[in-house]
């Protein structure tokens, strides 16, 4: 007599399935862009048929999404979740900058940053996918906003705008990656200096 597969175990395979092979997509997208991902290039990848990931995601963009969350969970693990746990004010901030210069400096994917990547890909496309790069990206600078508004608030950064601070940290971050992406090491450390007196304290 065979033996059915418990419901929940079908489940939970399925689900490690998936986020192993959206893992896998965003390491090749950071390469060859979202749009250059298929569920054949995958299959091939993985070793594993194209029905099989088409049945997980039934469509490109299904697939492309998943890859935008799964990236969005490492960013997580790697530079939110542990800085979170400083106490608010700079050594918070300080602490959410350094981490992002770490992912910057040892990518945990290929094609360097994930956002930085999709970003310059899908700026001026629209749909699903765009939307959730661009809400990304929004909720990143906007935890990163809140977070130096309170080290001002608490007398500890000497900057009078934070959304402007942010900009101009964003903007070091994205060029030390372009930078380090090219093989100019010393870019990463110039911004990592410039960021520095940046947050100055008073």
């Amino acid at each position: 007599m065979t033996q059915i597969e418990p419901a929940d175990q079908r489940l939970a395979k399925g689900a490690r399935a998936r986020a192993t092979i959206a893992r896998r997509a965003a390491e090749l997208a950071s390469v060859e862009g979202l749009d250059g991902l298929s569920i054949g290039m995958l299959a091939a990848d993985l070793g594993i048929s194209k029905s099989g990931i088409a049945t997980l995601f039934g469509t490109k963009e299904a697939l492309q999404l998943a890859a935008v969350r799964a990236a969005r969970d490492v960013f997580v693990e790697r530079v939110i979740a542990p800085s979170l746990r400083e106490s608010r004010g700079i050594d918070r901030v300080r602490t959410l900058i350094d981490r992002w210069f770490d992912h910057i400096a040892d990518p945990p994917f290929p094609g360097g940053c994930f956002r930085v990547a999709t970003l310059t890909e899908f700026s001026s496309k629209q749909g699903a996918v765009h939307d959730a790069i661009v809400a990304d990206r929004e909720e990143w600078l906007g935890l990163l906003t809140t977070e130096v508004r309170k080290a001002q608030e608490d007398g500890d950064l000497a900057v009078t705008d934070p959304d402007q601070l942010v900009f101009e940290l964003d903007a070091l971050v994205s060029a030390a990656n372009i930078a380090r992406q090219l093989g100019d090491s010393t870019r990463l450390a110039a911004a990592r200096t410039i960021t520095a007196r940046l947050l100055t304290q008073r």
